[in-house]
């Protein structure tokens, strides 16, 4: 069955004795939030069901959140890169919605409002967005995690020049899809994650909610997935999981540490002294030299550029610590975050040069490029240390 009301549709789903008004909704449209405030009043729900996770959540109903994150902890528990695109997609989505004068995701905090003025439960229906990106870059290659990279950064750009084309079409999909739409291209196994994997998720917990009677309100683009998938068993533990790296991989990441090394062997064998002192030359400039260059480009304090000019050479060399990691450390602690770079997050990721003021910003940063810097210095050092041989 299906109603139409101001644009928008209504899908009534049913499973075993409840009853769920399914609402898909625009996340940047005025008319999706006096929507959902409508259905809301006039149904009256046991239970809310809204494309939210624990942590965007959180994002929405606790201001200080941001204050109580360990930085430090981060770096070490190697989320800097998830926090990191994590934060570009709440900029992307929060400047679409400020150029429409509205909140990010305002059809959803209308429901969490309606639901808890009539007394309704709150459903969190959406899959944590860290497992989702884990699991997107669980499968990506080298290459197509600098393309992942650069793209959130290119999302930072040119909001004001989006057309009213660009806007509706943004209405109809997922902004992280939006947003990886051209890596989607090369890599067509990122639909089954984006898309596929959420909605096979949201129909599970929006079926298994509590209540009799539920309204879900969920992206418009979610809406026909989640009907395909409403009477297909879902493997729940499946989705929550983050895939376990292959055997493979997890050799391959020692092959070229242990390579190098033959390689350092090899040059005092066969070519003597000289030459094998040539090639751990080489390999400390290059490694040192453009890890400290990606500190550089993250504005990193000097004694962050100091320690990623040492540390790379080394880390590299140890498949177990990064060099990223040893220099995110060091700037925390050189430019340890007050109390104001937190409750000022909000508003610096909204531009770029919010993202390198920011100390909490500028410390992933530092972690990202001082990685990137060391990685391309390990393959510009291979061929110099042929070179040498």
């Amino acid at each position: 069955m299906e109603i139409t009301n101001k644009g928008e549709v209504m899908h009534l789903l049913n499973f075993e004795d409840k009853e769920i008004i399914l609402l898909g909704t625009a996340h940047i449209s005025r008319e999706s939030v006096d929507l959902v405030s409508s259905v809301i009043e006039e149904e009256k729900p046991d239970c809310i069901c809204v494309e939210l996770c624990q942590s965007r959540y959180q994002a929405i109903s606790q201001k200080d959140k941001w204050q109580k994150m360990d930085i430090i902890k981060v770096i070490k528990d190697k989320k800097a890169f998830l926090l990191l695109s994590n934060l570009l997609l709440a900029s992307f989505q929060k400047r679409i919605a400020r150029k429409l004068n509205l909140k990010a995701g305002e059809e959803m905090i209308k429901a969490i409002e309606k639901g808890e003025a009539i007394g309704a439960k709150i459903h969190l229906a959406d899959r944590d967005i860290r497992i989702t990106l884990s699991r997107t870059w669980r499968i990506m290659g080298l290459w197509d995690k600098l393309k992942l990279l650069f793209q959130f950064i290119l999302s930072l750009g040119g909001v004001d020049e989006i057309s009213e084309e660009e806007i509706e079409k943004m209405k109809q999909q997922d902004a992280l899809q939006l947003i990886l739409a051209d890596i989607e291209k090369s890599l067509p196994v990122l639909r089954n994650i984006l898309i596929d994997e959420r909605d096979q998720y949201l129909a599970y917990k929006i079926r298994t909610a509590p209540g009799k009677k539920i309204v879900a309100v969920v992206g418009a683009g979610h809406v026909a997935g989640i009907k395909k998938y409403w009477n297909v068993d879902t493997d729940i533990k499946g989705l929550e999981e983050i895939p376990s790296k292959s055997l493979a991989s997890g050799l391959f990441k020692w092959v070229i540490p242990f390579g190098i090394l033959l390689l350092f062997i090899f040059g005092f064998f066969w070519g003597g002294y000289d030459t094998g002192t040539h090639m751990i030359t080489w390999w400390i400039l290059a490694n040192g030299l453009l890890a400290g260059i990606g500190a550089i480009i993250a504005l990193a304090h000097p004694l962050t550029v100091l320690s990623s000019i040492l540390a790379a050479p080394l880390t590299s060399l140890n498949p177990m610590i990064a060099a990223g990691w040893v220099s995110g450390i060091v700037e925390a602690v050189a430019r340890k975050p007050k109390v104001k770079d937190f409750e000022n997050l909000t508003e610096d990721i909204l531009s770029v040069k919010g993202f390198w003021r920011n100390k909490v910003t500028r410390i992933l940063l530092v972690v990202i490029f001082t990685n990137l810097g060391s990685t391309l210095g390990t393959f510009v050092a291979i061929p110099l240390m042929l070179k040498v041989l």
